[in-house]
């Protein structure tokens, strides 16, 4: 039986997904609306976790400044500009940060939150490969999430890294990422049936990132004693609860689209996607 928790769990997560798939379909400027709402609420959370924590009042300020410029240009579409935006604002958080004995994490929640942007702002663009690219994205990290969730809760097993989240398990671990693999193979075949052989080297890489995402995310929650980055999603707690592991995944995409063009994840009209549509 389901219970009150999974099953406010399991609505919240089908409306989210359901808002995010239609302002993906739509792409440029609706998605990137979105790209922009979740990188100032994860600077939100992220900054009132961590920089307000350790009284870094100037690193938020900084903070704000640099990811609110960065946002504006994420909107016109200035990639260019706005990843300048975020790497000045973090590198002046992190100055100031270390001169005062605050450490860097202001300039992390500046980094963290502006890369989310902007990474998942550039893979959708306004284009149907961007359109394919995002599809492929979300099919790997949601079904690595879902598959993690329920087969290291049924299973157990060993932990995957209990001194940062006891809950998680190598059984979740090995069964999302097996799960991430075959969805991500499933949306590319559904797109265009064709040599995809290196598609599953892709997807196992988004997964691996999206769990290192999830962990990353857990640690800093455990660093500081919190149990959620927020309440603002019901059943699912704050946004970077929500979209840890997306935003790593992202991360992952975008610069396997700066390393690797001889694999058609390439650079086109300033945005990085990952191709689907091989020869």
């Amino acid at each position: 039986m389901i219970s009150a928790e999974l099953g406010l769990r399991i609505v919240s997560g089908i409306v989210l997904a359901a808002v995010v798939l239609v302002l993906t379909w739509f792409g440029g400027l609706p998605f990137r609306v979105l790209a922009v709402a979740i990188a100032l609420l994860i600077h939100y959370e992220f900054s009132t976790i961590t920089a307000t924590r350790v009284r870094d009042v100037a690193g938020v300020v900084i903070g704000w400044i640099g990811i609110l410029a960065g946002s504006a240009l994420i909107l016109i579409g200035e990639p260019d500009y706005a990843l300048g935006a975020v790497l000045a604002a973090g590198a002046v958080a992190a100055a100031a940060g270390l001169v005062q004995g605050r450490g860097v994490w202001a300039a992390v929640a500046i980094l963290y939150a502006g890369f989310s942007g902007l990474a998942l702002a550039e893979i959708r663009g306004d284009t149907f490969l961007g359109l394919c690219a995002m599809l492929f994205v979300f099919a790997v990290v949601w079904a690595t999430d879902i598959m993690a969730y329920f087969c290291g809760r049924a299973l157990g097993g060993p932990k995957l890294a209990p001194s940062i989240s006891p809950g998680k398990t190598w059984s979740g671990a090995i069964f999302g990422a097996a799960a991430g693999v075959a969805a991500g193979l499933a949306v590319v075949l559904a797109i265009r049936p064709g040599n995809g052989l290196a598609i599953p080297f892709y997807a196992l890489a988004l997964s691996v990132a999206s769990q290192a995402g999830d962990l990353f995310e857990s640690w800093v929650k455990r660093r500081f004693g919190v149990k959620d980055s927020s309440r603002l999603i019901p059943g699912h707690g704050g946004v970077m609860d929500r979209v840890d592991g997306l935003v790593f995944a992202a991360f992952a995409a975008f610069l396997l689209g700066a390393v690797l063009p001889q694999s058609k994840i390439f650079a086109a009209r300033g945005e990085l996607v990952v191709s689907l549509l091989w020869q």
